[in-house]
C-alpha cells in the first residue's frame, strides 16, 4: 500500500486480533484470511465497532445484519486509485468512528460519574471524587477545587478546599481564601459564569483581568503548570457555587511535569470538548455539593434537635443529667470494640457507618419518654413524696409544739390552785418528766418515719413501729385530733424496697412506651429506621423478666443488648442519684456478671464490656455537656 493512501497515519503489522483490542485512537484494520481465520464472520464481530474493516483478498464475505462489520472488500478493486480513496475515505470514517466512540464512552463515563456523585453523601468523599473524575475524563494532571462561601462582611469569597496533583502527589492541600472577583482566574470563572481556557498560564495576554503566580506553587514546589481549565459550577438555579480547575492536560496519564521540557513533551491545550465534558460534570458537581449541603443542613438541625431534646430530658430530671449521653458514648464504644473483634463470638459482627449512627442517636434519645411521666413521680427521691415528706415534718413540730403548750398550761394552773410550795413544786417535775417521755417518744417516731423514708430496704421491726404509729393519735390545743400517721403515708413509708410504690414505678417505666411512641411517629430515613425499636428494649432481658413487652433474648436486636447492659452500668456507679450512693466500679461489674450468669443480660457482651476497660472513658469527666 502506497504511504499516501493513508495520510497522516502510522501503519502496523497485527498478528492476532488481541493487537488490534489495544490500539488507541482512529485505527482501519486491513484484515487478511490469515486474521481473520476459519470463521471470519465469529472474529469480526470481536473487533471494536469503531474500527473500520478493510479485507484484502476476500476473504470475508459480507453478510448483514448488526454484525456486519465488513467497510470495504478490496479484492475485486483493481484500481490503485480506486483502493486509495477507499482506503482514504475508511480512514475519515475511522476518525469519525473513533470521535463518536469517544463521545459515547465520555457520556457513559459522565453518567456514571453522575450517579456515584449523587450517592455520596460525605461532603469530603464528594469533593474528593469530583476532582478524580474531572482529572481522569479530562486527562489532566493536577486539578484544584473552589466553592463559594460567606464572608464575615455579608459578602461572598472562594475557598480553596481541595488539591490533587499527579506529579506532587504528597503536598498537603492548602487552606486558604480568594475574592470573588476577577483578579484570579477561578475568581473570574466565578464572577462571569464563563468557562476559563488558558493554552500557557505564563503567557496569559495581556488584556486579562487576571494572571498568573508562577512564585506562588511552580516555583516553590518544582512544578511547571501550562494548560488550565476552570470551569464554574452552576446549579439547577443558575447559582454559582464553586469553580472547577484543571491543569495540565496530557498525552500520557503516566507523564510527570515538573520541567518546560516535559511540558512541551506531554501538555496539550484543552479542547472545547474537554471544555463541554468538564461543564457537564461541573453541572452534576454542583448539584451534588448543594445536596450534599442540604443534607449536612438537615443533618445538623437533626443533631440540634437531639441535642435540645437531651437537654430536656436532663432539664426534667436535673438527678439524672448526664446519664443519656453517658450511656450513648458507652453503647457506641461497646459496639465499635464488638466491630473490631476478628475471633470469639463477635468475629463475624461488623457495624456500618450508618448504623452507627442510629446507634448514637437510639442511645440519646433512650430516655427521652420521661418527659411525660409526672414530675414528682421523676425526681422522687426518697419513699414520702416531697409535699407529703414536708407535711410530715410539720406534723411532728407540731405535736412538739403542742405538747410543750399544755405542759405550760398545767403548769401554770399548778401555780395558781395555792397548793403549798412543796406540793406544787412535785406536781411541777411530775409534768416537767411526763413531757420528757412524750417528746422522747415523738422524736423516736420521727426518727423511725426518717428512717424508714429513705430509699432502702425496710429494715424488719420498721413495719411494726410504723403501724403503731398510725393508730396514734395527738389532740390539737383545740381539741381536733390528728392522726401520727395517716394511711397513705403508712402506705408509701412501707414501701418494701427502693423509694417508688407499684403505681409510680409503673408510671416510671411507662418511660420506655412513651419514648417509643414519640420515636414511632418521626419519618426516620431507611438508615434510622430501627431507632425506635432498639429504644423500646432497653429495659428488657433475656430472661423475659424486663419491661414493657417482657420479651426474651431471641427478640432482642444486638445493639439492644448492649445498650442495656451500658444503661445498668451508669446507673449503678452514677454519682448523681438521690436515691442511692454510687457503687463502685468493681461492685458495678460484679453485679453486670451475676445478672449475666443469672440469664438476664448477655454474657458476650457483659465479658468484653468488663474485660475490655471500655466504661473508664465516662468515669473520666463530666457528661452534662456534649
Amino acid at each position: 500500500l502506497p504511504a499516501e493512501a493513508l495520510p497522516e497515519c502510522r501503519t502496523r503489522v497485527v498478528a492476532s486480533l488481541e493487537e488490534v483490542l489495544r490500539v488507541e485512537g482512529p485505527a482501519v484494520l486491513l484484515a487478511c484470511d490469515l486474521l481473520l481465520g476459519p470463521q471470519p464472520e465469529h472474529t469480526l464481530q470481536q473487533v471494536p465497532a469503531h474500527v473500520p474493516v478493510v479485507v484484502t483478498d476476500g476473504g470475508a464475505p459480507g453478510f448483514e445484519g448488526p454484525a456486519q462489520r465488513v467497510f470495504v472488500d478490496l479484492a475485486d478493486v483493481s484500481c490503485p486509485k480506486r483502493r486509495r480513496a477507499l482506503l482514504a475515505a475508511a480512514g475519515r470514517h475511522a476518525r469519525t468512528a473513533h470521535e463518536l466512540h469517544e463521545v459515547h464512552a465520555q457520556l457513559e463515563d459522565l453518567n456514571k460519574v453522575g450517579m456515584a456523585l449523587m450517592s455520596e453523601r460525605d461532603p469530603d468523599r464528594l469533593l474528593g471524587l469530583i476532582l478524580t473524575q474531572a482529572r481522569r475524563l479530562t486527562d489532566s494532571d493536577a486539578g484544584s477545587l473552589y466553592l463559594v462561601e460567606s464572608d464575615p462582611h455579608g459578602g461572598e469569597r472562594l475557598h480553596f478546599l481541595r488539591s490533587q496533583n499527579h506529579t506532587l502527589p504528597d503536598l498537603p492541600s492548602p487552606d486558604f481564601t480568594l475574592p470573588l472577583d476577577e483578579t484570579s482566574i477561578a475568581g473570574y470563572a466565578a464572577r462571569t459564569g464563563e468557562a476559563v481556557v488558558i493554552d500557557d498560564v505564563y503567557r496569559i495576554p495581556g488584556h486579562r483581568p487576571f494572571s498568573f503566580n508562577r512564585s506562588a506553587f511552580d516555583e516553590k514546589y518544582g512544578y511547571r503548570a501550562k494548560s488550565m481549565l476552570a470551569v464554574p459550577m452552576v446549579d439547577h438555579r443558575d447559582r454559582v457555587v464553586g469553580v472547577l480547575q484543571l491543569i495540565n492536560r496530557k498525552r500520557s496519564p503516566d507523564a510527570t511535569i515538573r520541567t518546560e521540557d516535559d511540558a512541551s513533551r506531554w501538555v496539550d491545550p484543552y479542547s472545547p470538548r474537554d471544555v463541554e465534558v468538564v461543564r457537564s460534570l461541573a453541572g452534576q458537581a454542583a448539584v451534588s455539593i448543594e445536596n450534599g449541603q442540604l443534607y449536612q443542613d438537615i443533618e445538623n438541625l437533626f443533631a440540634g434537635f437531639i441535642k435540645a431534646a437531651v437537654t430536656a430530658i436532663d432539664r426534667r430530671d436535673p438527678t439524672t443529667a448526664g446519664h443519656s449521653v453517658r450511656v450513648t458514648e458507652l453503647t457506641c464504644d461497646t459496639a465499635r470494640l464488638i466491630h473490631e473483634q476478628t475471633v470469639g463470638p463477635f468475629a463475624d459482627v461488623r457495624f456500618t457507618d450508618e448504623e452507627m449512627k442510629q446507634l448514637r442517636y437510639a442511645g440519646l434519645l433512650h430516655d427521652f419518654g420521661k418527659v411525660g411521666v409526672k414530675e414528682e413521680v421523676l425526681v422522687k427521691a426518697r419513699k414520702l413524696p416531697p409535699v407529703m415528706e414536708a407535711r410530715v415534718e410539720a406534723r411532728f413540730v407540731l405535736i412538739r409544739t403542742t405538747l410543750r403548750a399544755r405542759f405550760e398550761e398545767a403548769r401554770a394552773r399548778l401555780l395558781t390552785d395555792g397548793g403549798s410550795e412543796a406540793e406544787t413544786e412535785a406536781a411541777v417535775e411530775a409534768l416537767r418528766a411526763r413531757l420528757g417521755d412524750d417528746l422522747g417518744r415523738i422524736d423516736g417516731y420521727l426518727d423511725a418515719v426518717r428512717n424508714a423514708n429513705m430509699p432502702r430496704v425496710l429494715a424488719e421491726d420498721a413495719a411494726g413501729v410504723l403501724a403503731e404509729m398510725a393508730k396514734e393519735t395527738f389532740v390539737h390545743l383545740d381539741g381536733d385530733q390528728t392522726p401520727v400517721l395517716t394511711h397513705e403515708e403508712l402506705h408509701y413509708l412501707s414501701i418494701p424496697r427502693g423509694n417508688l410504690d407499684e403505681e409510680e414505678r409503673r408510671q416510671i417505666e411507662s418511660h420506655v412506651i412513651h419514648s417509643y411512641d414519640f420515636l414511632q411517629n418521626i419519618p426516620w430515613t431507611d438508615d434510622l429506621s430501627r431507632i425506635a425499636e432498639i429504644v423500646r428494649g432497653h429495659h428488657e432481658k433475656l430472661d423475659g423478666s424486663g419491661y414493657p413487652d417482657r420479651v426474651t433474648g431471641s427478640e432482642l436486636c444486638l445493639e439492644t443488648r448492649i445498650m442495656t447492659v451500658c444503661d445498668i452500668f451508669d446507673a449503678l456507679t452514677a454519682s448523681d442519684r438521690p436515691y442511692k450512693k454510687a457503687l463502685p466500679v468493681d461492685r458495678a461489674l460484679d453485679i453486670l456478671r451475676m445478672e449475666a450468669a443469672d440469664g438476664c443480660l448477655d454474657p458476650d457482651i457483659v465479658e468484653l464490656f468488663c474485660t475490655s476497660g471500655v466504661y473508664r472513658k465516662v468515669l473520666e469527666r463530666d457528661w452534662r455537656e456534649f
